[in-house]
């Protein structure tokens, strides 16, 4: 009997470690809601900085990472208000320096915090930010929003308790050539070339699109943003921006994520608040796997469509097929019949999540440093790996430590489509991305309990 409703009283908070009991061998069936995403709440409340009057932020997520940034926005003197149904007001006009130490200590394992640096030097002149967290999944360096940063004319200080950034003269309009779409930098150049000097010009930009929603954001806010062919984004600075009112995009991860769970445990999973649009790319892998999905106004339907088939998938940068769309995809290609193989482009040790798999009964082989095929469509990376996936394999009960946000989701799942008992430790970390994890999965009928 899931023990959920019971439980929850007592369940684990602050620093303790959530453990999941599950009885697999259950389709999870039902309805589940998906709010805001992830990746834009958080960036569009950084922006907030950005204004000279209050921001109203909609459908937030209810997440820990928001919990991060509200805090550090708290930190700087940032009024932060909410109504208890995904609406916060974020008032910036007490904004103030912070110490090191009172930011190091609120942000915890999020990297949020480089966000924060062009924000606070067109509104204070300086910016500090502590060593950077964040799901170890590979090299995620910082390098791209300094070298953003100094190209508008920041002075960088790297000190053993992390970096001090100060603009003495303000910061001017730049031309910037990213070696690789990062979304994390072109954040940076857009939080940072609204309010400077002159025109800034970048090149070889993320166009996600939780990144165009950002601009979005920005254009509310009285930015001048125009977005080129061939991955060019134009950004003339003005003097000030207002605050904005905005609706956020729905997360299209978690959306993915409960569908990759309705091909794994061969349930019936409908998605409220998910949109065709910015899934097109996902759906389409879906299909040919061998799902079915029905679109409707207020959200989608995911479930099987006969036998799982193999495929071959390649993670990219949006257009593509994202990397975090994989780890949930990997879990239901076990149960496809026949070989499946993918491909990992964008961080060099996502695959390590696997061996928690293997050992629940899954047949899944990793090639380190990648694998090339003519075939392929994504240009090899220096650090990417490949996954080889034999299925169908039937997979049983095990007890594993959650290592990502994602791979924690995936673990879940694995347990929850397997044959006995698991027991999954350090699922806290899912709430960082997974806004009432635990309500959903009893909503969709898993049998669990929450244990210490």
């Amino acid at each position: 009997m899931n023990t959920l409703l019971s439980a929850s009283a007592s369940t684990p908070a602050g620093g303790e470690v959530w453990v999941l009991e599950i009885r697999g061998g259950r389709p999870l069936r039902g309805r589940v809601e998906v709010k805001g995403a992830k990746n834009l709440a958080t960036k569009a409340m950084v922006a907030a900085l950005l204004g000279e009057t209050e921001s109203v932020l909609r459908d937030v997520p209810d997440i820990s990472d928001v919990k991060v940034v509200r805090s550090l926005l708290e930190v700087h003197g940032v009024t932060v208000t909410d109504d208890g149904e995904g609406v916060l007001r974020l008032d910036p006009r007490g904004a103030v320096s912070a110490h090191m130490e009172e930011i190091d200590a609120h942000a915890g394992a999020s990297r949020i915090p480089i966000l924060f640096c062009g924000p606070l030097l067109h509104l204070l002149g300086q910016a500090f930010i502590p060593d950077l967290g964040g799901c170890r999944i590979g090299d995620r360096p910082i390098d791209f929003h300094l070298d953003a940063l100094r190209a508008f004319g920041a002075t960088v200080d790297k000190l053993p308790s992390g970096i001090r950034l100060s603009a003495p003269n303000g910061l001017t309009g730049a031309n910037i050539a990213l070696p690789y779409p990062s979304v994390g930098a072109t954040e940076q150049v857009l939080l940072t070339a609204v309010r400077a000097k002159g025109t800034t010009e970048l090149r070889n930009a993320a166009i996600e699109p939780e990144i165009m929603d950002l601009i979005a954001v920005l254009q509310k806010m009285g930015a001048i943003i125009s977005y080129e062919p061939n991955r060019v984004i134009f950004i003339e600075g003005v003097d000030t921006l207002r605050g904005y009112d905005h609706r956020s995009i729905f997360d299209r991860n978690e959306a993915a994520s409960w569908a990759c769970a309705a091909l794994a445990t061969d349930g019936d999973i409908f998605v409220g608040g998910a949109k065709q649009q910015e899934m097109l790319t996902f759906l389409n892998v879906f299909r040919k796997v061998g799902g079915d999905f029905d679109i409707h106004e207020d959200g989608i339907r995911f479930r099987r469509g006969g036998a799982l088939k193999p495929v071959v998938v390649e993670t990219d940068v949006h257009p593509g097929f994202m990397t975090d769309w994989q780890q949930p995809l990997i879990v239901a290609l076990t149960q496809a019949e026949g070989v499946s193989t993918v491909h990992e482009t964008v961080y060099e040790n996502r695959l390590g999540f696997t061996q928690a798999l293997n050992k629940m009964g899954a047949d899944i082989v990793v090639h380190p440093e990648g694998i090339a095929s003519p075939d392929r469509r994504v240009a090899r990376r220096a650090l990417e790996q490949a996954a080889v996936i034999t299925g169908p394999t039937p997979l049983h009960g095990a007890d594993v430590v959650v290592p990502d946000l994602r791979g924690g989701y995936s673990y879940v799942i694995a347990a929850l489509a397997a044959q006995g008992r698991s027991r999954v430790a350090g699922v806290d970390i899912i709430r960082r991305g997974y806004e009432k994890f635990l309500e959903k999965l009893t909503i969709l009928g898993a049998d669990f309990d929450v244990v210490g």
